[in-house]
Protein backbone atom coordinates (compact mmCIF):
# COMPACT_ATOMS: atom_id res chain seq x y z
CA UNK A 1 0.00 0.00 0.00
CA UNK A 2 1.70 3.16 -1.23
CA UNK A 3 0.82 6.63 0.09
CA UNK A 4 0.91 10.03 -1.61
CA UNK A 5 4.31 11.69 -1.13
CA UNK A 6 3.95 14.40 -3.76
CA UNK A 7 6.07 17.45 -3.01
CA UNK A 8 8.49 15.50 -0.79
CA UNK A 9 12.22 15.35 -1.51
CA UNK A 10 13.77 11.98 -0.74
CA UNK A 11 17.53 11.44 -0.77
CA UNK A 12 18.76 7.84 -1.00
CA UNK A 13 22.36 7.05 -0.10
CA UNK A 14 23.81 3.87 -1.61
CA UNK A 15 26.99 2.17 -0.37
CA UNK A 16 29.07 -0.75 -1.64
CA UNK A 17 27.03 -3.76 -0.56
CA UNK A 18 25.86 -6.71 -2.62
CA UNK A 19 22.34 -5.69 -1.54
CA UNK A 20 22.64 -2.51 -3.61
CA UNK A 21 20.24 -3.94 -6.19
CA UNK A 22 17.45 -3.67 -3.60
CA UNK A 23 18.01 0.08 -3.48
CA UNK A 24 16.53 0.21 -6.99
CA UNK A 25 13.23 -1.10 -5.61
CA UNK A 26 13.35 1.37 -2.69
CA UNK A 27 13.82 4.20 -5.18
CA UNK A 28 11.00 2.89 -7.37
CA UNK A 29 8.55 2.81 -4.43
CA UNK A 30 9.22 6.45 -3.56
CA UNK A 31 9.03 7.54 -7.20
CA UNK A 32 5.72 5.67 -7.60
CA UNK A 33 4.42 7.58 -4.54
CA UNK A 34 5.07 10.89 -6.30
CA UNK A 35 8.18 11.94 -4.37
CA UNK A 36 11.15 13.66 -5.99
CA UNK A 37 13.99 11.16 -5.45
CA UNK A 38 17.71 11.83 -5.70
CA UNK A 39 20.57 9.41 -5.14
CA UNK A 40 24.12 9.78 -3.83
CA UNK A 41 26.55 6.87 -4.23
CA UNK A 42 29.89 5.97 -2.67
CA UNK A 43 32.72 5.05 -5.08
CA UNK A 44 32.45 1.39 -4.05
CA UNK A 45 28.69 1.36 -4.76
CA UNK A 46 29.36 2.26 -8.40
CA UNK A 47 31.34 -1.00 -8.73
CA UNK A 48 28.12 -2.94 -8.13
CA UNK A 49 25.69 -0.82 -10.13
CA UNK A 50 25.94 2.10 -12.54
CA UNK A 51 24.65 5.57 -11.60
CA UNK A 52 22.81 5.45 -14.92
CA UNK A 53 20.40 2.88 -13.43
CA UNK A 54 19.27 5.31 -10.73
CA UNK A 55 19.15 8.20 -13.17
CA UNK A 56 16.76 6.20 -15.35
CA UNK A 57 14.55 5.46 -12.32
CA UNK A 58 14.54 8.96 -10.81
CA UNK A 59 15.02 11.21 -13.89
CA UNK A 60 17.62 13.05 -11.78
CA UNK A 61 21.41 13.16 -12.00
CA UNK A 62 23.12 10.95 -9.42
CA UNK A 63 25.66 12.54 -7.10
CA UNK A 64 29.00 10.72 -7.24
CA UNK A 65 32.56 11.98 -6.82
CA UNK A 66 32.88 12.69 -10.54
CA UNK A 67 29.53 14.43 -11.03
CA UNK A 68 29.69 16.90 -8.13
CA UNK A 69 29.22 20.44 -9.43
CA UNK A 70 29.38 23.79 -7.68
CA UNK A 71 27.73 25.57 -10.59
CA UNK A 72 24.48 23.69 -9.91
CA UNK A 73 22.69 22.03 -6.98
CA UNK A 74 24.40 18.72 -7.70
CA UNK A 75 26.72 18.89 -4.70
CA UNK A 76 26.73 17.48 -1.20
CA UNK A 77 25.72 20.74 0.50
CA UNK A 78 22.71 21.61 -1.66
CA UNK A 79 21.43 18.05 -1.84
CA UNK A 80 21.59 17.76 1.95
CA UNK A 81 19.74 21.07 2.38
CA UNK A 82 16.76 20.25 0.18
CA UNK A 83 16.21 16.66 1.36
CA UNK A 84 13.13 16.12 3.54
CA UNK A 85 14.45 12.69 4.48
CA UNK A 86 17.82 10.99 3.95
CA UNK A 87 17.87 7.19 3.82
CA UNK A 88 21.11 5.21 3.51
CA UNK A 89 20.21 1.79 2.13
CA UNK A 90 22.20 -0.36 2.02
CA UNK A 91 24.64 0.88 4.69
CA UNK A 92 27.80 -1.19 5.06
CA UNK A 93 29.57 -1.74 8.40
CA UNK A 94 32.33 0.59 7.15
CA UNK A 95 29.80 3.38 6.49
CA UNK A 96 28.03 2.84 9.83
CA UNK A 97 31.29 3.10 11.77
CA UNK A 98 32.35 6.23 9.89
CA UNK A 99 28.94 7.89 10.30
CA UNK A 100 29.09 7.51 14.09
CA UNK A 101 32.51 9.20 14.17
CA UNK A 102 31.62 12.07 11.84
CA UNK A 103 34.11 10.94 9.21
CA UNK A 104 33.43 12.39 5.75
CA UNK A 105 35.99 10.85 3.39
CA UNK A 106 33.62 10.19 0.47
CA UNK A 107 30.77 12.02 -1.22
CA UNK A 108 27.99 10.16 0.63
CA UNK A 109 29.54 10.68 4.07
CA UNK A 110 30.12 14.36 3.28
CA UNK A 111 26.43 14.67 2.36
CA UNK A 112 25.41 12.91 5.59
CA UNK A 113 27.56 15.28 7.65
CA UNK A 114 25.92 18.26 5.94
CA UNK A 115 22.40 16.90 6.55
CA UNK A 116 20.71 18.43 9.61
CA UNK A 117 17.81 15.98 10.01
CA UNK A 118 17.61 12.45 11.37
CA UNK A 119 19.21 9.82 9.16
CA UNK A 120 17.49 6.53 8.38
CA UNK A 121 20.13 3.83 8.15
CA UNK A 122 19.46 0.33 6.82
CA UNK A 123 22.47 -1.91 7.62
CA UNK A 124 23.60 -4.62 5.25
CA UNK A 125 26.68 -6.57 6.30
CA UNK A 126 28.12 -9.95 7.20
CA UNK A 127 26.79 -11.15 10.55
CA UNK A 128 30.18 -11.02 12.28
CA UNK A 129 30.94 -7.56 10.91
CA UNK A 130 27.58 -6.36 12.23
CA UNK A 131 28.04 -8.08 15.62
CA UNK A 132 31.56 -6.67 16.05
CA UNK A 133 31.63 -4.52 19.19
CA UNK A 134 32.91 -1.53 17.21
CA UNK A 135 29.92 -1.72 14.85
CA UNK A 136 27.50 -2.30 17.72
CA UNK A 137 28.95 0.69 19.53
CA UNK A 138 28.52 2.81 16.41
CA UNK A 139 24.89 1.73 16.04
CA UNK A 140 24.21 2.65 19.68
CA UNK A 141 25.84 6.05 19.16
CA UNK A 142 23.72 6.71 16.06
CA UNK A 143 20.56 5.81 17.99
CA UNK A 144 21.55 8.12 20.85
CA UNK A 145 21.82 10.91 18.28
CA UNK A 146 18.20 10.20 17.24
CA UNK A 147 19.06 8.52 13.95
CA UNK A 148 16.80 5.62 12.94
CA UNK A 149 18.21 2.13 12.39
CA UNK A 150 16.06 0.05 10.06
CA UNK A 151 16.74 -3.40 11.45
CA UNK A 152 18.30 -5.97 9.08
CA UNK A 153 16.90 -9.45 8.52
CA UNK A 154 18.23 -12.86 9.48
CA UNK A 155 18.62 -15.13 6.47
CA UNK A 156 21.19 -16.80 4.20
CA UNK A 157 23.60 -14.01 3.26
CA UNK A 158 25.38 -13.55 -0.06
CA UNK A 159 28.67 -14.59 1.56
CA UNK A 160 27.18 -18.00 2.39
CA UNK A 161 26.80 -17.38 6.12
CA UNK A 162 23.38 -17.58 7.71
CA UNK A 163 22.43 -14.96 10.29
CA UNK A 164 21.49 -11.36 10.92
CA UNK A 165 22.71 -8.78 8.42
CA UNK A 166 20.52 -8.96 5.31
CA UNK A 167 19.05 -5.64 4.18
CA UNK A 168 15.47 -4.99 5.31
CA UNK A 169 12.82 -5.50 2.65
CA UNK A 170 12.38 -2.48 0.33
CA UNK A 171 8.74 -2.02 1.43
CA UNK A 172 9.84 -1.83 5.08
CA UNK A 173 12.47 0.79 4.23
CA UNK A 174 9.83 2.69 2.25
CA UNK A 175 7.40 2.67 5.20
CA UNK A 176 10.07 3.92 7.60
CA UNK A 177 10.92 6.75 5.19
CA UNK A 178 7.27 7.64 4.65
CA UNK A 179 6.75 7.72 8.43
CA UNK A 180 9.62 10.19 8.80
CA UNK A 181 7.97 12.39 6.16
CA UNK A 182 4.38 12.18 7.41
CA UNK A 183 4.70 11.98 11.20
CA UNK A 184 2.27 14.21 13.11
CA UNK A 185 3.08 15.40 16.65
CA UNK A 186 -0.51 14.78 17.73
CA UNK A 187 -0.28 11.07 16.90
CA UNK A 188 3.40 10.60 17.66
CA UNK A 189 3.82 7.91 20.35
CA UNK A 190 0.06 7.94 20.99
CA UNK A 191 -1.19 4.44 21.68
CA UNK A 192 -3.93 3.31 19.32
CA UNK A 193 -5.84 0.03 19.13
CA UNK A 194 -7.31 -1.00 15.76
CA UNK A 195 -9.47 -4.09 15.29
CA UNK A 196 -10.12 -5.60 11.87
CA UNK A 197 -11.49 -8.51 9.87
CA UNK A 198 -14.50 -10.75 10.34
CA UNK A 199 -14.43 -13.13 13.30
CA UNK A 200 -14.60 -16.88 12.69
CA UNK A 201 -16.92 -18.75 15.04
CA UNK A 202 -15.96 -22.41 15.34
CA UNK A 203 -18.51 -25.14 14.55
CA UNK A 204 -15.98 -27.97 14.56
CA UNK A 205 -12.29 -28.32 13.70
CA UNK A 206 -12.84 -27.65 9.97
CA UNK A 207 -15.98 -25.47 9.82
CA UNK A 208 -16.82 -22.01 11.10
CA UNK A 209 -19.37 -19.19 10.76
CA UNK A 210 -18.02 -15.90 9.46
CA UNK A 211 -18.79 -12.91 7.22
CA UNK A 212 -17.45 -11.25 4.07
CA UNK A 213 -15.27 -8.63 5.79
CA UNK A 214 -11.85 -8.43 4.07
CA UNK A 215 -10.09 -6.41 6.78
CA UNK A 216 -8.72 -3.98 4.16
CA UNK A 217 -10.26 -0.87 5.74
CA UNK A 218 -8.80 -1.72 9.15
CA UNK A 219 -5.42 -2.46 7.62
CA UNK A 220 -5.43 0.91 5.82
CA UNK A 221 -6.29 2.72 9.08
CA UNK A 222 -3.54 0.86 10.98
CA UNK A 223 -1.02 1.87 8.31
CA UNK A 224 -2.15 5.52 8.25
CA UNK A 225 -1.84 5.76 12.03
CA UNK A 226 1.62 4.17 11.94
CA UNK A 227 2.77 6.68 9.30
CA UNK A 228 1.50 9.49 11.55
CA UNK A 229 3.74 8.18 14.31
CA UNK A 230 1.20 6.33 16.47
CA UNK A 231 2.08 3.26 18.53
CA UNK A 232 -0.36 0.87 16.86
CA UNK A 233 -1.74 -2.40 18.21
CA UNK A 234 -3.64 -4.16 15.41
CA UNK A 235 -5.99 -6.96 16.48
CA UNK A 236 -7.15 -8.91 13.44
CA UNK A 237 -8.46 -12.14 12.00
CA UNK A 238 -6.68 -11.46 8.71
CA UNK A 239 -3.04 -11.47 7.57
CA UNK A 240 -0.51 -8.70 8.22
CA UNK A 241 0.84 -8.64 4.64
CA UNK A 242 2.08 -5.22 3.45
CA UNK A 243 2.14 -3.76 6.96
CA UNK A 244 5.28 -2.37 8.64
CA UNK A 245 7.07 -4.67 11.07
CA UNK A 246 6.75 -2.06 13.85
CA UNK A 247 2.97 -2.48 13.99
CA UNK A 248 2.21 -4.88 16.83
CA UNK A 249 -0.22 -7.45 15.41
CA UNK A 250 -2.36 -9.80 17.50
CA UNK A 251 -3.98 -12.65 15.57
CA UNK A 252 -7.40 -13.74 16.81
CA UNK A 253 -10.09 -16.09 15.60
CA UNK A 254 -13.47 -15.60 17.27
CA UNK A 255 -15.51 -12.87 18.95
CA UNK A 256 -14.50 -13.89 22.47
CA UNK A 257 -10.79 -13.67 21.61
CA UNK A 258 -11.39 -10.32 19.93
CA UNK A 259 -13.12 -9.05 23.07
CA UNK A 260 -10.46 -10.30 25.50
CA UNK A 261 -7.50 -8.98 23.52
CA UNK A 262 -9.22 -5.64 22.90
CA UNK A 263 -9.86 -5.18 26.62
CA UNK A 264 -6.24 -6.07 27.38
CA UNK A 265 -4.86 -3.79 24.63
CA UNK A 266 -6.92 -0.84 25.91
CA UNK A 267 -5.68 -1.48 29.46
CA UNK A 268 -2.07 -1.37 28.24
CA UNK A 269 -2.76 1.70 26.07
CA UNK A 270 -4.03 3.66 29.07
CA UNK A 271 -0.76 3.14 30.94
CA UNK A 272 1.08 5.64 28.73
CA UNK A 273 4.52 5.25 27.20
CA UNK A 274 8.03 6.28 28.16
CA UNK A 275 9.25 9.28 26.19
CA UNK A 276 12.52 9.13 24.20
CA UNK A 277 14.02 11.64 26.60
CA UNK A 278 13.20 9.38 29.53
CA UNK A 279 14.72 6.35 27.88
CA UNK A 280 17.96 8.27 27.29
CA UNK A 281 17.97 9.90 30.73
CA UNK A 282 17.05 7.67 33.66
CA UNK A 283 17.33 10.60 36.07
CA UNK A 284 14.20 12.26 34.74
CA UNK A 285 11.64 9.54 33.92
CA UNK A 286 8.54 10.86 32.21
CA UNK A 287 5.47 9.09 30.86
CA UNK A 288 3.78 10.31 27.70
CA UNK A 289 0.14 10.59 28.80
CA UNK A 290 -1.57 11.07 25.47
CA UNK A 291 -5.19 9.97 25.36
CA UNK A 292 -5.37 6.62 23.54
CA UNK A 293 -7.76 5.81 20.69
CA UNK A 294 -9.75 2.75 19.69
CA UNK A 295 -10.82 2.23 16.06
CA UNK A 296 -13.34 -0.63 16.20
CA UNK A 297 -13.33 -1.65 12.53
CA UNK A 298 -13.72 -5.41 12.96
CA UNK A 299 -16.91 -7.15 11.82
CA UNK A 300 -17.60 -9.11 14.98
CA UNK A 301 -20.12 -11.96 14.80
CA UNK A 302 -23.36 -11.39 16.73
CA UNK A 303 -23.80 -15.13 17.35
CA UNK A 304 -21.53 -18.13 17.87
CA UNK A 305 -22.23 -21.87 18.07
CA UNK A 306 -23.28 -22.88 21.59
CA UNK A 307 -21.41 -26.19 21.46
CA UNK A 308 -18.34 -26.10 19.17
CA UNK A 309 -17.16 -29.64 18.51
CA UNK A 310 -13.74 -31.25 18.63
CA UNK A 311 -12.77 -33.12 15.49
CA UNK A 312 -14.84 -33.11 12.29
CA UNK A 313 -18.58 -33.76 12.34
CA UNK A 314 -19.48 -36.43 9.77
CA UNK A 315 -22.23 -35.78 7.26
CA UNK A 316 -23.49 -39.32 7.78
CA UNK A 317 -24.06 -38.52 11.46
CA UNK A 318 -25.83 -35.22 10.81
CA UNK A 319 -28.46 -36.45 8.33
CA UNK A 320 -30.29 -34.48 5.64
CA UNK A 321 -30.82 -31.41 7.83
CA UNK A 322 -28.51 -29.80 10.35
CA UNK A 323 -29.58 -27.27 12.95
CA UNK A 324 -26.86 -25.43 14.83
CA UNK A 325 -27.76 -23.83 18.15
CA UNK A 326 -26.31 -20.33 18.45
CA UNK A 327 -25.82 -17.96 21.36
CA UNK A 328 -25.10 -14.25 21.41
CA UNK A 329 -21.49 -13.11 21.55
CA UNK A 330 -20.22 -10.43 23.92
CA UNK A 331 -20.91 -6.97 22.48
CA UNK A 332 -17.39 -5.50 22.59
CA UNK A 333 -18.29 -1.82 22.30
CA UNK A 334 -21.00 -2.08 24.96
CA UNK A 335 -18.83 -3.92 27.46
CA UNK A 336 -15.40 -2.31 27.29
CA UNK A 337 -14.49 0.50 29.69
CA UNK A 338 -14.27 3.59 27.48
CA UNK A 339 -13.18 5.99 30.23
CA UNK A 340 -10.05 7.86 29.15
CA UNK A 341 -10.12 6.60 25.56
CA UNK A 342 -11.51 8.09 22.35
CA UNK A 343 -13.55 5.50 20.43
CA UNK A 344 -14.41 5.43 16.74
CA UNK A 345 -16.91 2.74 15.73
CA UNK A 346 -17.73 1.42 12.26
CA UNK A 347 -21.22 0.62 11.05
CA UNK A 348 -21.95 -1.21 7.78
CA UNK A 349 -25.57 -1.15 6.66
CA UNK A 350 -27.60 -2.26 3.65
CA UNK A 351 -30.80 -0.50 4.69
CA UNK A 352 -31.06 2.67 2.61
CA UNK A 353 -34.02 3.88 4.69
CA UNK A 354 -32.84 3.30 8.24
CA UNK A 355 -29.08 2.74 7.84
CA UNK A 356 -28.03 6.31 8.66
CA UNK A 357 -30.39 6.47 11.65
CA UNK A 358 -28.98 3.17 12.95
CA UNK A 359 -25.44 4.56 12.66
CA UNK A 360 -26.42 7.70 14.58
CA UNK A 361 -28.08 5.64 17.29
CA UNK A 362 -24.80 3.83 17.80
CA UNK A 363 -23.33 7.02 19.28
CA UNK A 364 -25.74 6.82 22.21
CA UNK A 365 -26.29 3.07 22.44
CA UNK A 366 -22.58 2.21 22.56
CA UNK A 367 -21.33 5.52 24.03
CA UNK A 368 -18.75 6.14 21.30
CA UNK A 369 -17.25 9.42 20.10
CA UNK A 370 -17.76 8.88 16.37
CA UNK A 371 -19.19 6.40 13.89
CA UNK A 372 -17.94 5.68 10.38
CA UNK A 373 -21.09 4.79 8.44
CA UNK A 374 -20.75 2.65 5.34
CA UNK A 375 -23.83 1.96 3.20
CA UNK A 376 -23.29 -1.32 1.34
CA UNK A 377 -25.02 -2.40 -1.83
CA UNK A 378 -24.73 -6.18 -1.33
CA UNK A 379 -22.12 -8.86 -0.61
CA UNK A 380 -20.07 -7.70 -3.62
CA UNK A 381 -19.35 -4.47 -1.71
CA UNK A 382 -16.89 -6.37 0.48
CA UNK A 383 -13.26 -6.95 -0.44
CA UNK A 384 -12.86 -4.04 -2.85
CA UNK A 385 -10.21 -1.34 -2.69
CA UNK A 386 -12.68 1.54 -2.35
CA UNK A 387 -15.46 2.50 0.04
CA UNK A 388 -17.88 5.30 0.82
CA UNK A 389 -17.87 6.63 4.38
CA UNK A 390 -19.80 9.24 6.36
CA UNK A 391 -18.03 10.32 9.55
CA UNK A 392 -20.69 10.95 12.20
CA UNK A 393 -20.30 12.65 15.58
CA UNK A 394 -22.90 13.97 18.04
CA UNK A 395 -22.67 17.39 16.39
CA UNK A 396 -22.18 16.74 12.67
CA UNK A 397 -22.16 14.39 9.69
CA UNK A 398 -19.13 14.65 7.42
CA UNK A 399 -19.41 12.89 4.02
CA UNK A 400 -15.95 11.58 3.14
CA UNK A 401 -17.13 10.47 -0.31
CA UNK A 402 -16.21 7.38 -2.29
CA UNK A 403 -12.47 6.89 -2.41
CA UNK A 404 -9.73 4.30 -2.06
CA UNK A 405 -9.59 2.76 1.40
CA UNK A 406 -6.12 4.23 1.92
CA UNK A 407 -7.35 7.76 1.12
CA UNK A 408 -10.42 7.22 3.29
CA UNK A 409 -8.17 6.08 6.13
CA UNK A 410 -6.33 9.41 5.87
CA UNK A 411 -9.63 11.32 6.06
CA UNK A 412 -10.92 9.20 8.96
CA UNK A 413 -7.72 9.67 10.98
CA UNK A 414 -7.81 13.42 10.30
CA UNK A 415 -11.41 13.69 11.53
CA UNK A 416 -10.63 11.47 14.52
CA UNK A 417 -7.88 13.91 15.50
CA UNK A 418 -10.49 16.69 15.57
CA UNK A 419 -12.36 14.78 18.31
CA UNK A 420 -9.62 15.62 20.77
CA UNK A 421 -9.53 18.69 23.00
CA UNK A 422 -5.73 18.42 23.36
Amino acid sequence: MLVNLSGKNVLIGVTGSIAVYKACEVVRLFVKSGANVEVVMTPSATKFISPLTFEALTRNRVLVEESESWSSELNHIDMAKKADVFIIAPATANTINKLSKGIADNILLSTALAYSGELLIAPSANTQMLKNHYTQGSIKMLKVNDHIIIEPQSKLLACGDEGNGALAEPLEIYYQGAKALLSDEFWSDRRVVVTGGGTREKIDEVRYISNFSSGKMAKAIALELYLKGADVCYITTKDRDELPNDIYVIDVEDAQEMYEYTVDAIRVAKKGKMSKASMNNTQTPHLIQKRPYLFMVAAVADYTPSFPQDGKLKKSMLGDKWSIELKQTTDILSNINKDGITTVAFKAEMDTQEGLANAKNLLIQKDVDAVCYNLLKDATSFGGDSNEITFITKNQEIPLGRDSKLNLAKKIVSNAKALSNE
